[in-house]
């Protein structure tokens, strides 16, 4: 699907100039030197003081600046990216195909992550802008006011990443999360699978926009969805974990629609281990494709998604807009396919 492209507002020779420290001070109606020992020691001026040059902080999206000021205006050659975690495979991938374009390029990548926190994000975001790094790529759509402040305030390339559905700053390069687990539960509801269940973990915004392609799919049979949803971390343990909760609360299930391949493995050797048949007595389908899912036997149904595409992409997009390109495709929708494997 091609998308309308947008006017590059920023390029190199209109960048925005930050605001200083005697931005706050002159809005505060203090010295630049109070200013600066304020953001140091803030026990060292009075409440009020403080409080004052907090909210200017706030209002004008100040960033400290870590580079040495010889370097503050200059290109840093890097670039951030922020993710969720370090150790879940899909952001790994991403991270390879942003490198297989940004090293060629002599571009170093400064990585942060943020635990699905939005608090987090925002110290992160402030943290690599403070290091001037020339272009940042997010993989949240969703972001505090000041982190989006911040980000104005930088001028630079932003990218968004995983999500081509939700609202963006400027660019997203992604697929359609809740289409996609849509799509996955129609199949299996298709093939006569019985009472399907939702098994969610994290709740981030993505795990939502899942959530409810599976509750449409749901509803548009007139049935009513089952979800089984937990705050804490996908894991092949918790996998198992809500599958039982889902045996316990709702034996009537004959299938499970997962939120990544973390939990539908998880889920799967559950039934393993209680002896029961997949997808005979249980079906299960995952999300994102891992590779470990095409050794499985039988091969697990997961939605198959372009994690190592995404990131490279992403890192294109920016490396031509670094260069000054005028124009960009403001939404890059990569697509997804739907693997029935031999789970469902």
């Amino acid at each position: 699907m091609e998308y309308p492209l947008v006017r590059f507002r920023r390029t190199m020779s209109n960048k925005k100039k930050r605001p200083t420290l005697q931005d706050i001070a002159d809005r505060v109606g203090v010295t630049k030197m109070t200013v600066s020992r304020c953001l140091r020691d803030p026990s060292s001026v009075s409440e009020a003081i403080k409080d004052k040059i907090n909210q200017a902080v706030e209002d004008l999206g100040y960033i400290p600046n870590r580079a040495p000021d010889i370097l503050s205006n200059a290109k840093s050659n890097a670039i951030g990216v922020l993710v969720p975690s370090l150790t879940n495979q899909v952001f790994a991938e991403v991270i390879r195909g942003i490198e297989s374009v940004t090293t060629p390029a002599g571009y170093q990548t400064m990585i942060a992550h943020y635990g699905y926190s939005e608090e987090k994000e925002e110290q992160s975001i402030a943290s690599l802008l403070s290091y001037n790094v020339d272009a940042i790529i997010l993989s949240e759509n969703v972001h505090t006011e000041r982190a989006r402040k911040m980000l104005e305030t930088a001028s630079i390339p932003v990218i968004e990443i995983m999500d081509s559905v939700s609202p963006n700053i400027e660019q997203s390069v992604g697929f359609d999360n809740f289409e996609a687990s849509r799509l996955m539960t129609q199949t299996m509801l298709e093939r006569g699978i019985e009472n399907i269940a939702y098994l969610a973990a994290r709740m981030d915004e993505r795990t939502r926009l899942k959530m409810a392609g599976y509750s449409q799919a749901v509803f548009d049979e007139n049935k009513q969805p089952i979800t089984v949803q937990t705050e804490d971390a996908s894991s092949f343990t918790l996998g198992a974990k809500l599958l039982v909760e889902v045996l316990d609360r709702y034996p009537e299930s004959k299938g499970v629609v997962c939120t990544n391949d973390d939990l539908a493995i998880g889920a799967f050797y559950e039934c393993m281990r209680r002896g029961i048949k997949v997808p005979e007595e249980m079906a299960i389908a995952g999300f994102h494709g891992h590779d470990i899912t095409l050794a499985m036997t039988p091969k697990l149904a997961t939605v198959i998604t372009p994690r190592e595409q995404i990131g490279s992409i992403a890192a294109s997009e920016i490396l031509a807009r670094l260069k000054g390109q005028k124009e960009w495709q403001k939404i890059i929708d990569l697509g997804f396919e739907i693997e029935v494997g031999e789970s469902i």
